[in-house]
């Protein structure tokens, strides 16, 4: 692998990290419904705002969110909602993968 290429990968792992926590996938369906401050989140979320406020640098750093600031909030956005699609072919993953686990378990029934 040549090192473009191996840029390449290295920044696409970055934002598959990034998304790799269930309160950040959280994070990322609820800005895609409208902008949240941290506030809002962290309620939503159940955690500390310290926590919640990690978990948006963590979504900002890799692209996937922006702030702006309105009076003395700061809303969160959701910078490429084409994301979603991604998540949306995880979820296909999963049924597929549950469909096949059903099919062997209906067929070990039979026996």
């Amino acid at each position: 692998m040549d090192t473009e290429a191996q840029n390449q990968y290295e920044a696409r792992t970055a934002i598959i990290k990034a998304l790799a926590h269930p309160s950040r996938l959280f994070i990322v369906e609820e800005l895609n419904k409208k902008e949240r401050s941290v506030g809002e989140l962290t309620a939503m979320i159940g955690s500390d705002v310290s926590t919640v406020s990690k978990h948006l640098s963590i979504l900002k750093n890799a692209g996937l969110v922006y702030h702006e600031k309105q009076g003395t909030t700061i809303l969160y956005h959701l910078q490429c909602p084409c994301i979603l699609d991604f998540i949306g072919c995880i979820e296909d993953v999963l049924e597929t993968k549950t469909q096949g686990q059903l099919q062997v378990l209906t067929s070990c029934k039979k026996r």
